[in-house]
């Protein structure tokens, strides 16, 4: 017993040296102390040493896109650092092509303030802001899909038909981490007060706070507007929109904008889900239907065994082969996983569809 007591003794001894030693190391070496981080080579901020430039950027009321929660998972959050931000790190290589690396991009969940650093960002990500929204509204569109409203109150948010904000996960039980998801806005841009998502259970850490946790009333921050997947006024052609699960909110966006100012330019929306349980939003499509004399809404469905469905059967890239004969005249928005979207571009290419006129949001 004594052994045990005596060997009990010396791991706890060794324990707690160790554990004075990290505590002294990250006061000494991981004090880096104040540094000066400048952007664009207009603003200038002081701002405490040894942080990610992800969160301090955060913390100054700064938001870049960062749909993994600063993981270095995602690439969203990347930035073009011109002084100061040390080696490439090898959890950054991934996600940085030969090109992005030549231009100083880094990416800002990983990069660390050790020392002045100067990074430039695009102007736009200085109009981003961050909301305080209450959920006023949460139904279940499908099984696993939810959709959710959430009221901004005072606050207006402006953004393009198309983008995407990100709404901020707190710790919850069996969750210790803050985490931030990026989400496709299915709203209108003149429901300036609120903003509408279409939420998919995936078993992650915000799809499960969003699921099983929060409820109408709670407060939830969200952060945005973000992205470069948005309507283009420039076009006036004809319009091949595509999406499948939580892809149709951003085509909603579209839809609604299209709707609100007459755009009646001819437009097919291919949507694609596994079974009849996993069509929803119709009451929405059969409104644009109505509004928009030159909207069709086309179906196909995966895994639909009963017949009873009339519609089309297959994948979304099948459809469009079917329906459209000649694209050479269309642009077309795309919505969904990236193994979707690449096998939609090449039907989309097979029908003469210009590559400069494809617009997509891999997710």
């Amino acid at each position: 017993m004594s052994t045990i007591l005596t060997t009990t003794l010396i791991i706890s001894a060794i324990t707690s040296i160790l554990a004075a030693i990290l505590t002294a190391a990250d006061r000494t070496v991981g004090n880096y102390g104040k540094v000066k981080l400048t952007i664009n080579n207009e603003k200038t901020y002081t701002v405490e040493g040894g942080t990610s430039l992800l969160s301090t950027l955060r913390n100054e009321k700064i938001f870049i896109p960062s749909a993994c929660g600063g993981k270095g998972s995602c690439g969203y959050c990347k930035v073009v650092v011109t002084e100061g931000g040390g080696p490439v790190l090898a959890t950054e290589l991934p996600l940085l092509t030969k090109e992005e690396l030549a231009k100083n991009m880094r990416l800002s969940c990983q990069c660390k303030l050790k020392q002045d650093i100067k990074i430039e960002i695009p102007e736009e990500l200085f109009n981003v802001k961050e909301y305080a929204s209450t959920v006023v509204k949460m139904e279940k569109a499908t099984p696993t899909i939810k959709y959710l409203r959430f009221d901004l109150g005072d606050e207006e948010i402006n953004f393009r038909p198309g983008q995407y904000v990100q709404l901020k996960a707190p710790a919850y039980e069996g969750n210790d981490e803050e985490v931030y998801r990026a989400y496709s806005v299915a709203s209108s841009v003149n429901d300036k007060h609120a903003i509408e998502l279409l939420i998919g259970y995936t078993g992650g850490i915000a799809t499960t706070y969003v699921h099983q946790h929060l409820n109408v009333g709670d407060n939830v921050h969200i952060n945005g507007p973000y992205g470069d997947f948005y309507y283009h006024e420039d076009d006036n052609g004809p319009i091949i929109l595509a999406g499948a699960g939580t892809g149709m909110a951003p085509i909603l966006s579209i839809l609604k904008y299209m709707a609100e100012n007459n755009i009646n330019r001819k437009t097919i929306f291919f949507f694609g889900a596994k079974t009849m349980s996993d069509l929803f939003m119709l009451e929405q499509i059969k409104y644009f239907e109505e509004k928009l004399p030159a909207f069709k809404f086309i179906a196909t469905l995966s895994r639909e065994e009963s017949p009873d469905w009339n519609g089309d059967r297959g994948r979304v890239p099948d459809s469009i082969i079917k329906h459209v004969e000649n694209g050479e005249n269309y642009s077309a928005y795309l919505c969904g996983s990236p193994a979707m979207i690449d096998s939609i571009i090449k039907s989309l290419e097979e029908k003469n569809v210009p590559l400069n006129k494809i617009y997509y949001d891999k997710f």
